[in-house]
């Protein structure tokens, strides 16, 4: 029964699905820039004590200058620690080239200290040494000394380094500005050794933090790439699962890091407000700068990457759950009913144009699954219409050949006249005429009843119920009355005066009863004309709406997706690819919706339970409101690229005859088609199980148009300052002549005097009642579209309303704020204005009942 089909395995699955997984992340060279040779963790031991400190100076050539203060333990610090501080000192800075400048401060001390922190910083200083600056001892003996010990050693430290001796404070500034030193130095510079420590130590920790971040991600990454893929969809969903909480606890640390990295940034950015000659101030501010776009950086590649792979993910186990449901087509093909079989396949079909819509990895195979099942279907829906065909006629010849007989039966039984068959000889003479009567019946038309579908057999099986027991009534009878001679009972029959005109007495008006009623030829042909024509329409509903679907699927796939194709970029203007959810609008979401196809497809043998598959969506129809809205600016769109080549190509692809303005008319062509289908359905269901729902969707429908017309309306208003939408849903609008009056002001004596109303179009919401001036049609043919200009605005919670003016029965009064402002509005017609005044009614009395809710709580 079921067609050859093309299976790969599950493996070939997974093959696919890994050529096209993210590779893993990489923050190899985020994590060498973060990473330093030294940090504030090891060495900080020394910079408290202030064996050394930058102070944020500089002096000739831009050199930093590095202080050495008074330290009486600088002998006993080991060389490798001595060059760890060094070393930090000039990583700070962070400059390529920069200079330095060491201002060693030895007034307290003697030349044998100097000698040997010169040698110390000879050999452990790391940086471009331009001048080592040394203030010499104050004590003229040690300063005599130093003198002399300096003099026959000037040769062995100028060939290492360019040194100066100071003999004071004041021979410093003659290198260094004043307002580049410290106040220990007789400078103006301000510096707070422990504020230093802090900032740097709040600097580092939050480069370590960004560094921790980047291994998390790395190490998550390199865990997604080499998770190995189960090949069960719970246990795929429990990866999902997994994999989600992973990412949403690592987003939180990235969060938490960049909102300290923001706190420390605005710290250096007030500090360097304060004082803009703070170099060090500045370059702190560059590194946070840097790290927190690194951190962006990461986290973008962070997301990308999980987006990547939690979508391919996705579809993986979408993959394998469609693989699933076609193979349980595939099974159920030899014990499901050839309609259940087309059903379900339809909507996998449906299933796998939606997984294409969405570009999924592996579309090729899924629309080759898709065109073997639409092969299959057309092949049951021929099988179909065939039997059906076949079905239809037996059924026809059927209910003839029932109808005839069974009407030649009454005859037979309405004139069998009483008087003749009280003898032996009479009632056995009517005997054989019933006998004769049995055997020309149709042989067919009992075991027939088993090859006709339950819906005809419920019209034929109660017709021929009915006779048939009126003849074994008659024979029971007859018999008695054959075998024994006595006068018999008067027999229920029609009266022997009937005229021989009425051929059916038992099918005529004259029995008075509904059951007789039931039981007449016209009615069952009644209703075989109402079956049949509910499932033509039922038919053309359900055609219609696969051919709409397939044709917005068309649209989506042969033109909003082929925007993302890298051919075809050289003939898409780029602003065109920003602007396709203008253009295209929610179509999208339009085609997700119409799956409920589905549900359309299982009422075509139940019809009347159409009304409640509608009624179910009766909210869901809205997005069709949001469609029609930005139809205007999708229309304006188009004629402005019309002439693209992008669109000529993409229709010369689908071979479609018309272009893409005629597809993207089709779901208000088709809203306006529902009401239509529905409309014919109520026609052929009157008085049957599920009318009342067949009203209740044809009334939503209708009102939808009307909610879609009057929101066309509101998008043309013009001049309105405030949001529209806080003004929540417009529920009616149309034009109107409005006098206005006021009960005090300047304006009063004017309003008196004008005796010609003014023409406003009004515009009910639910919280406000705007009042527009329509205003010229703009475009030529048929681009030409309305526009209203606001002029008042009512609130409905001080609105009030007078229903009758004397003088003129379509007049009524909106009065506002106690009377303050009285509009006299004249509707064309009395019917338009008992509409509006019992919208107004409801939208005022549910005001009351809230007020005196909220009064109540």
């Amino acid at each position: 029964m079921f067609c050859c089909f093309c299976f790969l395995h599950l493996s070939d699955y997974l093959f696919i699905f890994l050529h096209c997984f993210p590779k893993s992340l990489d923050f190899s060279d985020l994590l060498a820039e973060v990473t330093v040779p030294v940090s504030m963790k090891e060495v900080g031991g020394y910079i408290e004590k202030q064996v050394a400190y930058l102070s944020g100076g500089r002096g000739e050539d831009s050199s930093v200058i590095i202080t050495l203060p008074e330290c009486s333990a600088f002998s006993d610090i080991p060389e490798e620690a001595l060059t760890k501080v060094f070393t930090y000192l000039t990583l700070i800075p962070r400059q390529p080239g920069v200079k330095f400048i060491i201002i060693l401060d030895r007034r307290l001390d003697t030349w044998a200290s100097i000698k040997t922190a010169l040698a110390r910083i000879a050999a452990s200083f790391p940086g471009n040494l331009h001048l080592v600056l040394v203030l010499r001892p104050t004590s003229f003996f040690h300063r005599t000394v130093t003198d002399i010990g300096f003099r026959f050693s000037q040769e062995d430290f100028m060939l290492k380094m360019p040194v100066v001796m100071l003999s004071s404070v004041t021979d410093l500034l003659r290198y260094i500005d004043e307002n580049q030193l410290t106040s220990e130095f007789g400078g103006t510079l301000d510096y707070c050794h422990s504020d230093w420590i802090v900032l740097r130590t709040a600097i580092e920790s939050f480069a370590v933090t960004v560094k921790d971040i980047a291994q998390m991600l790395q190490g998550f990454g390199t865990e997604l790439a080499e998770t190995e893929l189960p090949e069960e969809a719970k246990a795929i969903e429990y990866l999902l699962e997994l994999h989600t909480d992973k990412y949403r606890k690592l987003k939180d640390a990235i969060r938490s890091v960049s909102k300290e990295g923001r706190h420390l940034l605005s710290s250096l950015e007030t500090t360097a407000k304060e004082d803009d000659s703070q170099w060090d101030v500045k370059l702190d501010w560059e590194t946070v700068q840097r790290l927190l776009a690194q951190l962006r950086d990461m986290e973008s590649a962070f997301d990308g990457f999980f987006e990547k792979h939690h979508l391919k993910l996705h579809q993986y186990l979408q993959l394998l759950r469609y693989e699933q449901s076609f193979q349980e087509v595939r099974l159920s093909s030899t014990c499901l009913s050839m309609f259940e079989v087309t059903a379900r396949a339809q909507i996998i079909i449906l299933h796998g144009h939606q997984l294409s819509a969405g570009h999924h990895y592996a579309m090729a195979l899924i629309m080759q699954r898709c065109n073997e099942l639409r092969h299959y279907c057309d092949t049951l829906t021929a099988a179909l219409k065939s039997k059906h065909t076949r079905l239809l006629q037996t059924h026809q010849m059927l209910l003839c050949l029932g109808q005839t007989w069974c009407d030649d039966a009454a005859y037979l039984l309405a004139n069998q006249l009483v008087d003749k068959f009280q003898s032996k000889e009479g009632a056995q003479a009517a005997l054989r005429d019933i006998e004769k009567l049995l055997e020309g019946a149709p042989s067919m038309l009992s075991s027939g009843l088993d090859i006709v579908t339950a819906e005809y057999e419920a019209v034929i099986t109660p017709h021929f119920q009915v006779i048939q027991q009126m003849i074994q009534n008659r024979q029971a009878c007859l018999r008695k009355l054959a075998d024994k001679h006595v006068r018999p009972v008067q027999l229920v029959a029609p009266r022997p005066e009937n005229t021989p005109r009425s051929k059916s007495p038992l099918f005529s008006p004259k029995h008075g009863t509904a059951q007789a009623h039931r039981y007449k030829p016209a009615y069952f042909k009644r209703r075989i004309v109402i079956e049949i024509e509910n499932f033509h329409v039922m038919r053309e509903l359900i055609e219609t709406e696969r051919i709409y679907v397939e044709e917005l699927l068309s649209v989506l796939l042969g033109y909003r997706a082929e925007m993302d194709n890298p051919a075809l970029s050289g003939v898409l203007p780029p602003i065109l690819r920003s602007k396709r959810d203008i253009l295209f609008g929610n179509m999208p979401e339009i085609y997700n919706f119409h799956i409920f196809l589905q549900d359309l497809e299982g009422c075509l043998e139940a019809p009347e339970a159409v009304g409640a598959c509608f009624l179910e969506r009766k909210e869901s129809f809205q997005m069709y409101e949001s469609y029609c809205q930005n139809k205007l600016r999708s229309e304006a769109l188009w004629r402005q690229f019309s002439d693209c080549g992008f669109f000529l190509e993409c229709q010369k692809k689908l071979e479609h005859k018309l272009g893409l303005d005629s597809y993207l008319l089709k779901p208000i062509q088709r809203l306006t088609k529902y009401q239509l289908l529905l409309k014919e359905l109520i026609k052929y269901s009157t008085d049957c199980e599920g009318t009342s729902e067949l009203q209740g969707a044809l009334a939503a429908m209708l009102d939808l148009l009307k909610s879609v017309n009057d929101s066309m309306h509101q998008i043309a208003i013009t001049g309105y300052e405030g949001d529209i939408c806080e003004l929540g849903r417009v529920l009616m609008q149309g034009s109107f002549s409005v006098w206005i009056s006021h009960k005090k002001g300047p304006t009063r004596m004017k309003e008196m005097a004008r005796f010609k109303p003014m023409q406003r179009h009004l515009f009910l919401y639910e919280r406000a009642l705007l009042l527009c001036k329509r205003r010229e049609e703009h475009g030529d043919g048929c681009d030409k579209t309305p526009s209203y200009s606001f002029k008042h605005c009512l609130k409905m919670t001080a609105v009030g309303i007078t229903e009758n003016v004397k003088g003129d029965v379509k007049k009524f009064e909106i009065w506002y704020s106690g009377r303050e402002e009285v509009y006299v509005v004249q509707a064309p017609t009395v019917e338009v204005k008992m509409a509006w005044l019992n919208e107004l009614r409801r939208i005022l009395t549910n005001q009351q009942k809230m007020l005196r809710g909220l009064r109540a709580t």
